[in-house]
């Protein structure tokens, strides 16, 4: 008979400890051990599956090719965050806050999935009517015999079934509902999670299974689970903005086989989600004259030019310390561009409140942005519209030059498609009072 003990394991990174403490020595969390029991018989027992084979080395000019091979789901934008389709054995964690559409996309890329091969839903939140409910209202083009639905969180009899079917891909929605039942806690614990995704991740690795999960969000909108969730996967695939809206917009966090940062925007319809092929007039909107405070930014997201409004808003404050908000910028960056323009530019800034924002809910965090911000702000304060068909890009350096940022052509480029034929950067504009003038007059 197996000996009964107790571990503590945090509950927000999934550290185990033989005593309780009151820091997580890994994450640094306060108070966030808990105490769970622990036999060492049920850390063995059903571990492996009886399927498993043992592997040895393997010289790799030996190691063939089809370990990488892709599918494509007839999504052009869903398979370029991807990096050009779905790897076969990849195991995807898709995030997101409730309503913004996982299920939705996943249910879709099973339909297309389903035509080439056996594809198993394994749908731990509904049960397979509401699957069915929801697919009558997404797939009008019927659904593919070969698109199986398991109403399962066993995730152990779940393992099982698959090694009769050995399907072309496995849909687990959600990570939180399954369990295993060789790991002694409850359904959506950092222990069951952590577990259940090492389980996920060796099927996929020994069958080149091509596997999707979802992930719940906590209130501070980080993936729910331990961090090592993030680490096992490999692709993180998260929907950000407002998801209250008609628009998603799909970001590629993390990627093993394509670059990352790139998105997918998608419009949600009665029939389900359909792709956006221009980000850039999403992004822009349907204005031609825009009001002071606004700037039109050629960005880079992943490896595709868009182009995107920077919006300001500058008054005087209310309060004896202004306010300064950025919204989907970093709040830093914000900060040291108000000090260019306070110094090199001559702007008297200290007594106002300044609110920048990116429209169209894409967090931009790249230099080349810094330019666009401060002609906004600019613009905002001096209560002065830029002139039509100007788009601009460049990084603020502290002593007001306007510095080069990569991809100069292409970022051009984009905007010349776009009708945007004014273009201040890095090569005609020398410092800060120049772009201004430049852009302001």
């Amino acid at each position: 008979m197996a000996k009964a003990r107790s571990v503590y394991f945090c509950s927000a990174c999934g550290f185990e400890s033989t005593r309780w403490l009151g820091r997580c020595p890994q994450c640094e969390a306060w108070n966030s051990f808990d105490e769970r029991p622990y036999t060492i018989a049920a850390r063995t027992r059903g571990s492996t599956s009886a399927t498993s084979r043992a592997i040895g080395p393997v010289a790799l000019r030996e190691v063939g090719s089809a370990g990488v091979e892709r599918i494509s789901v007839a999504m052009p934008e869903f398979d370029a965050v991807l990096g050009g389709g779905i790897v076969r054995g990849s195991l995807t964690l898709v995030g997101g806050p409730p309503g913004a559409g996982k299920s939705t996309l996943l249910l879709q890329v099973a339909a297309r999935l389903a035509e080439r091969g056996d594809v198993m839903y394994v749908c731990g939140e509904e049960s397979a009517a509401q699957v069915k409910l929801r697919a009558e209202r997404t797939l009008a083009a019927g659904f593919a015999p070969r698109l199986l639905v398991y109403p399962e969180t066993n995730l152990r009899s779940v393992l099982n079934g698959l090694e009769r079917h050995a399907p072309l891909a496995l849909i687990v929605d959600s990570i939180q509902t399954v369990w295993l039942p060789e790991s002694e806690s409850y359904a959506g614990s950092v222990t069951q999670i952590r577990d259940c995704t090492q389980a996920l991740m060796e099927h996929a690795k020994r069958t080149s299974c091509a596997t999707f999960i979802v992930g719940h969000v906590t209130k501070d909108g980080a993936i729910a689970g331990p961090r090592l969730l993030e680490h096992l996967v490999d692709t993180v695939l998260y929907f950000e903005g407002e998801t209250s809206g008609e628009h998603r917009i799909l970001r590629a966090y993390k990627n093993r086989f394509g670059s990352i940062d790139e998105i997918c925007v998608f419009s949600m319809h009665d029939s389900g989600l359909r792709e956006v092929a221009n980000p850039s007039e999403f992004f822009l909107g349907a204005r031609e004259q825009r009001p002071s405070g606004s700037c039109v930014v050629a960005s880079i997201v992943g490896s595709r030019p868009v182009l995107i409004e920077v919006q300001a808003l500058v008054g005087e404050t209310s309060y004896g310390t202004p306010r300064r908000l950025a919204n989907n910028l970093d709040q830093q960056r914000l900060a040291m561009i108000l000090a260019v323009l306070e110094r090199r530019a001559g702007f008297a800034l200290g007594a106002h409140d300044v609110y920048a924002s990116v429209a169209g809910g894409l967090r931009v965090s790249e230099p080349a942005a810094d330019l666009g911000i401060a002609l906004a702000i600019a613009s905002s304060f001096r209560n002065v519209a830029m002139a039509p068909g100007t788009a601009v890009f460049g990084e603020l350096g502290l002593s007001g030059e306007i510095r080069t940022v990569g991809a100069a052509e292409r970022r051009q480029a984009e905007a010349g498609k776009h009708g945007y034929r004014h273009v201040i950067c890095p090569g005609n504009a020398r410092d800060i009072a120049d772009a201004i003038a430049r852009a302001l007059g």
